[in-house]
């Protein structure tokens, strides 16, 4: 692993938590489906992830900050030997991803909504198959960049928790944040890009359900980048 980096070891990667008022549905779901699928981190981190799950998985997967689910709910039934952790901060995606499951509670799913370097810490060694980070803020002002969620100290974060040879994927229509996780993964040495093609990452990912996110990207004439690295066995 790349050596440590003087940046803090937690701050507000995310920007507001609350958006407009939710609708009754929404909150009964943060009231009553939550508190079935949120991982306490007051205990403490299995060694094996999958006895947070219900139903038995073979692999795990987080996805940190999932806006309203559209990628979380697609493949939560395509891939059921996979465990899901999805991470939100902002109440209001979450409360579009509980109540779009509506009276199911999928057993391979499990939640998060605070900080996810909270949860990165809180996590035992080498233990996810992968890790999504689509469409972050960009936090677009020079002067904000600190607090863009791709820097060396969440990198080895993620080089901690991912198994050798897992996969971090990372989706941005921000140009000059493209730019940024790959100088930042180069620089770091835990990564490897994996570009098969001279236009390899403007492909989407495979079953890739789009985001709404993404969507207003491309209204507005944004084109969207879809990088993958992987986790290098040998540091």
């Amino acid at each position: 692993m790349a050596e440590s980096h003087p940046e803090r070891a937690t701050e507000a990667f995310f920007g507001r938590r609350r958006g407009k008022r939710l609708r009754p549905n929404q909150s009964e779901a943060l009231g009553s489906v939550l508190p079935q699928l949120k991982i306490n981190l007051q205990e403490k981190a299995p060694e094996n992830l999958g006895v947070l799950f219900r139903d038995p998985v073979e692999r795990f997967w987080l996805e940190i900050g999932f806006g309203g689910g559209e990628h979380l709910l697609a493949h939560l039934e395509r891939r059921p030997d996979t465990g899901f952790i999805g991470v939100e901060p902002f109440v209001n995606g979450m409360a579009k991803l509980l109540t779009a499951l509506g009276e199911r509670v999928p057993g391979n799913l499990r939640l998060y909504d605070d900080d996810a370097t909270q949860l990165l810490d809180w996590l035992p060694d080498a233990c996810l198959d992968g890790i999504d980070l689509f469409y972050p803020d960009p936090w677009p002002k020079k002067r904000h960049w600190k607090r863009r969620f791709v820097n060396q100290t969440n990198l080895d974060r993620f080089a901690r928790v991912l198994k050798p040879g897992g996969t971090f994927r990372f989706a941005s229509d921000i140009d000059t944040y493209v730019n940024w996780t790959l100088i930042h993964c180069r620089d770091h040495g835990a990564f490897e890009w994996i570009a098969d093609s001279a236009d390899s990452w403007r492909k989407p990912y495979e079953n890739w359900p789009g985001t709404r996110y993404e969507a207003k990207a491309l209204r507005e004439g944004r084109t969207p980048a879809y990088l993958t690295f992987v986790r290098r066995p040998d540091r």
